[in-house]
């Protein structure tokens, strides 16, 4: 599904990235663990397009297409998601309507029939509870007044939303709780299925206790230094990063 080969980066003019290699096949769930600093979020951010990083080398090939070439809209349409590690507030803009529209948008894009209002509604009242958030959120402004954990468990309602094709989790377990976490896992969990694929960011093992991933990939100074199972996470929990540098 995502092939990605030398890539190289950088921001303001400063590199990051220093030559990523990953390759994530269908129904596959990745994880990227990393200080501060390694390149984890600038490497999501590469992939859904964010106009102020910078690709200087290396190439993306999403499901056969030239990922760089295309706009972050064409790149949310052809099925890409991302959860941010910080959700922005949209006041004003109603959730469900925000959820709708996003729905919608990607239904006219593949040539099907929009979803009507109160199919949605009954649509969108099952996902939420999938959430474990209230129903008095799809009728509150996007994140506005919401605590970190709503606001991470509204972007996993996102995902259930749009079932995107390939979904980047930047770092969604950043600032929750036991229960919160559990909830964003239990989400994901029952959102996978042998065509849908996962890159998760994190910095902690407990996440991924819970995920179950098929890889987990070691960033350090703009490269993956180190591939493995969960009992990669596991000595990172014991050992730090450290033991990994040269």
């Amino acid at each position: 599904m995502l092939i990605i080969k030398n890539i190289h980066a950088s921001v303001d003019g400063k590199e990051i990235l220093k030559g990523i290699n990953l390759s994530i096949k269908p129904g596959e769930l990745h994880a990227i663990m990393g200080r501060n600093g390694s390149g984890k979020s600038t490497l999501a951010n590469i992939i859904t397009g964010r106009d102020n990083f910078l690709v200087t080398k290396g190439s993306i090939t999403y499901n056969g297409n030239n990922l760089l070439e295309m706009s972050i809209e064409d790149r949310a349409l052809a099925g890409i998601f991302m959860s941010f590690q910080y959700p922005v507030s949209i006041p004003g803009v109603n959730n469900a309507y925000f959820l709708r529209a996003a729905l919608n948008a990607k239904l006219k894009h593949q040539g099907k029939s929009e979803i009507n209002a109160s199919d949605f509604m009954r649509l969108i009242r099952e996902k939420v509870k999938l959430v474990n958030l209230d129903e008095s959120y799809l009728s509150r402004a996007v994140n506005d007044g919401f605590s970190g954990g709503e606001k991470k468990r509204n972007e996993i309602l996102q995902m259930l939303t749009l079932e995107p094709e390939l979904s980047i989790l930047d770092e969604t377990d950043s600032g929750l709780d036991i229960d919160a976490l559990k909830t964003i896992a239990e989400g994901v969990n029952n959102f996978r299925t042998e065509t849908r694929s996962f890159l998760a960011i994190t910095h902690y093992q407990r996440l991924l206790e819970y995920m179950h991933p098929d890889y987990i990939h070691v960033l350090i100074d703009g490269k993956i230094v180190k591939s493995g199972d969960i009992s990669l996470a596991n000595q990172l929990e014991e050992k730090g990063y450290s033991w990994l540098e040269k």
